[in-house]
């Protein structure tokens, strides 16, 4: 598991109350999680923070899975060096 992962998933537990373990990357939010609205942008926002990113609505919306959002941060660091 590397840094972004980790500090994703790291993220998600603290913002949902739950348990580490139970967070894959295949995950989804919403459906498996049980994150709702608040929850979403709640975590967007901490992920924002965590990595100096900034993630429109529309980019938000498209972080489905513990994957996507791992792939989206990593995306987006890329793109600022």
């Amino acid at each position: 598991m590397d840094e972004v992962e980790s500090k994703i998933i790291e993220i998600i537990a603290e913002s949902l109350r739950i348990d580490k373990s139970k967070i894959t990357l295949q995950a989804r939010l919403v459906e498996d999680l049980g994150a709702d609205s608040l929850d979403q942008v709640e975590i967007v926002m901490a992920i924002d923070a965590a990595f100096g990113v900034d993630t429109s609505d529309d980019e938000a919306a498209k972080i489905i899975t513990i994957s996507d959002a791992v792939e989206f941060v990593k995306q987006k660091i890329s793109s600022q060096k």
